[in-house]
């Protein structure tokens, strides 16, 4: 969830191994720190210490040992002797508030640092067409949210997006975003940080969240847009300018359909969810029959009934020249595929064996093709925990101080 790299300076040190604890607990639900310290390759001192402080920033909480030591889930024999006091992420305050901004939805709950790893959202409404309106449905939704000290406000958002400066550059599927600064206009509801996340990048931090230990991975989600993000090393890849993962943007030979971008034949407008059903209600001429195939619904049934057509099929190997060759560039061998088309079993069989037919990895050992739910949620707090809460800059790393001087609730 939380893998970093940085140099070791003792500051940077002891966030990284606070990072490690929150990971583990992450996995393990709740665990001693003799356990930790094995664990994190760390001495029971230095855990002590680390374990210290999380408890004071309000991130982890005393669990109840009876209550609490089975719930490790290792199947180990019970130990012998007085045990020690189990620690585990807290989940009595909820500390973030976690909104999804999506092109057609916006989802938003109060999240505790020990958040589901799958995503259950408190409160959604039709995301609409203007700033003004969308901040009135996110008061009108967040009303029954109030939770009694907030460390942050994470928003994931679609686009091209500077999350740093906290700016969405550009969003092909939802432009308004790219003309106000979401950071002061959520200022009128919560007054406390706010953390820009890319949408796409969100997904793929709430998988490594899920799996910690796994290996180098894409992941790539197929919903109202096509996107990707790319984990190396146990972290986030990221770039100057965040142009990484629109795999979406590729143009397709053949394809005249323009895209909310601007160019013409991009892979979204063909296996984007709206790209399939407007392929899908091409089939017919006849109203009728045509005003049927409108729907996700109809579309999954006649997949399921019928197989792949030979459209779907055309579309389904274009799509996976584009992901087998970015693969190929970047020399990675697991992929995992979230969002429309993981409800579709066909599609993902033909998906996943086209791309291991054009990967490189091939050749040379397993190409693994997973699919995942969304954990946009768990990838929220990742991001604010790691960026908020322990910021591996020493200028960022105010707040860190502020939450240790002023014990948690």
């Amino acid at each position: 969830m939380l893998g970093v790299k940085t140099a070791a300076l003792p500051a940077s040190l002891r966030r990284t191994n606070q990072r490690t604890v929150i990971s583990l607990l992450l996995r393990l639900g709740s665990a001693s720190r003799a356990d930790l310290a094995k664990a994190a390759g760390i001495s029971q001192p230095t855990a002590g210490k680390i374990t210290t402080d999380l408890l004071r920033l309000g991130i982890l909480q005393e669990a109840d040992s009876a209550a609490d030591t089975s719930s490790t889930g290792n199947g180990g024999p019970s130990r012998l002797g007085r045990p020690g006091q189990m620690l585990r992420l807290d989940a009595r305050h909820p500390r973030f508030l976690a909104i999804e901004l999506g092109v057609s939805e916006t989802c938003i709950s109060a999240l505790p640092v020990a958040v589901e790893i799958e995503d259950r959202w408190t409160c959604r409404f039709p995301t609409p067409k203007s700033p003004e309106a969308w901040l009135a449905g996110l008061r009108t939704a967040a009303c029954g949210l109030r939770p009694d000290r907030l460390w942050g406000v994470l928003i994931s958002v679609p686009g091209i997006v500077d999350e740093n400066a906290g700016k969405v550059l550009f969003s092909p599927n939802l432009h308004w975003l790219e003309q106000i600064n979401l950071r002061e206009l959520l200022r009128n509801l919560w007054d406390c940080p706010t953390l820009l996340v890319q949408e796409i990048r969100a997904l793929a931090l709430g998988h490594l969240t899920a799996e910690p230990g796994a290996e180098d991975f894409l992941l790539i989600d197929f919903g109202q847009g096509v996107g990707g993000a790319v984990v190396l090393d146990g972290e986030l890849f990221s770039h100057p300018m965040p142009l990484s993962g629109e795999f979406g943007h590729t143009p397709i030979a053949g394809n005249l359909r323009r895209c909310g971008c601007g160019a013409l034949g991009c892979l979204e407008t063909l296996v984007s969810e709206r790209g399939l059903l407007e392929s899908f209600s091409g089939l017919s001429e006849k109203p009728s029959r045509s005003a049927s195939r409108g729907s996700w619904k109809s579309f999954s049934s006649h997949v399921t009934q019928h197989g792949l057509d030979p459209w779907l099929k055309e579309t389904l190997d274009a799509t996976a020249r584009v992901v087998a060759g970015a693969l190929n560039v970047l020399g990675i061998r697991r992929l995992v595929i979230t969002g429309r088309l993981t409800e579709l079993p066909a599609c993902i069989a033909h998906l996943s064996s086209e791309i291991k037919n054009g990967a490189m990895w091939g050749r040379f050992g397993e190409i693994s093709c997973q699919t995942a739910p969304h954990r946009r949620a768990a990838g929220l707090v990742a991001a604010g925990i790691n960026r908020l809460v322990l910021p591996s800059d020493d200028e960022a790393g105010t707040m860190l101080a502020q939450f240790i001087a002023a014990p948690a609730a």
